[in-house]
């Protein structure tokens, strides 16, 4: 059985454009860029008669680039169950930081 992660980590390494897709960041010295750091964030849980009834694991998505004007975020943003939630630069690098519920 292939986990719900190790799905969602194939589909982010297909973006155009990426370079790298890290689960939890490995230090900024040892990332190449553009790419892509994901980890876990939450767990959202509907429940039915006091039972759980689906659970969705919430993942902050971070994409990171040299490029201010590239398309990977656009790419990111257009996946099922994603949000943006904001953007900030941080030495000489553009991050834009998405929510998204896998």
């Amino acid at each position: 059985m292939v986990r719900p992660r190790t799905q969602l980590h194939e589909i982010l390494t297909a973006i155009p454009g990426v370079e790298a897709v890290y689960f939890q960041s490995p230090g900024a010295e040892k990332m190449q860029y553009p790419c892509i750091v994901y980890q876990r964030d939450a767990t959202d849980v509907q429940f039915a008669d006091d039972i759980p009834y689906r659970r969705m694991t919430r993942y902050q998505v971070t994409v990171i680039d040299r490029n201010p004007d590239s398309e990977v975020p656009d790419n990111v943003a257009n996946l099922q169950y994603c949000i943006f939630a904001r953007f900030f630069a941080a030495n000489n690098l553009n991050h834009d930081v998405f929510t998204l519920y896998f």
